[in-house]
Formats: C-alpha cells, structure tokens, sequence
C-alpha cells in the first residue's frame, strides 16, 4: 500500500513539474534537432544552457529553472531521436533535480531528486509546496 501512495506521489509531482516546464519544452523543440544533437553529442554544455537559459526566461523568473550541464541522446533506427536535459528547478525553499526529455511531437520529465528547506512532513502539503513554488517561480 505504501508504494502505491509513493507512487502516486511521485506522479503528482511530476505531472506538476511538466505542467509547468510545458512551454519551455515547446520552445526547445523549436531548435533544429541536428544542432541540438550535436550540441549534446560535443557536449557543448555552455550552448545548451544558453538555449534553455533564452526558453526559460520567457516563462520562469530568473535562476528558477536551469540546466545541469548534463544530457544525453538517444538515436536509434527504428524510432524517433529522444534529447535527455538534466534541469534543476529551484524556488521557495523547493529544489528539484529532473530528466527533461523532449521528443518530436512529446516531452515528459522525470524526477530524480526533491528537496524541501523545510520539509511539513506530510507528503501531500510538500506537494502542494512544490505547485505553489511552481506557480509564483512563473512570470
């Protein structure tokens, strides 16, 4: 039973995270998929960080979502290109550490790590703590 709740946890929180990144996703896959991929393949880390750093300031305040100078890609020939971002979102005491992966038509992320500076100890309020940092992080 506890897992299940975990696991609805987790869901939670990141169906809130990729609410809010939604558009930031969408305005990376506006980049030509070959110069992001050779950006990552090159690991021109400082690149990227600009590309998500111009993506980001159209909907985030400054230094609340950012890339973790780490990514990945994976090509293959049987399906569609996928671009792994590590990002960090940060705001109001809330720090979370998460995958954004993009893909043609579809991103999602997936959360690694979450922090709260002060954690309620309730699941459910840290939760709730996570979409209102969300929420005001936005412009």
């Amino acid at each position: 039973m506890t897992s299940i709740r975990h696991n609805t946890r987790v869901l939670a929180r990141e169906k809130a995270l990729a609410d809010g990144v939604k558009e930031v996703a969408a305005e990376l896959r506006l980049i030509d998929i070959v110069n992001l991929v050779v950006f990552v393949n090159l690991e021109k880390h400082g690149n990227i960080d600009d590309l998500v750093n111009s993506s980001a300031e159209l909907y985030f305040k400054p230094d609340t979502l950012r890339y973790g100078w780490a990514s990945h890609v994976d090509l293959n020939w049987g399906g569609p290109a996928k671009i792994y971002l590590d990002m960090e979102f940060r705001h109001m005491g809330v720090t979370v550490f998460f995958s954004l992966m993009l893909g043609a038509v579809i991103a999602s992320v997936d959360i690694h790590s979450i922090s709260f500076d002060i954690s309620s100890g309730d699941p459910e309020e840290n939760t709730n703590r996570l979409i209102a940092a969300i929420d005001d992080a936005r412009i």
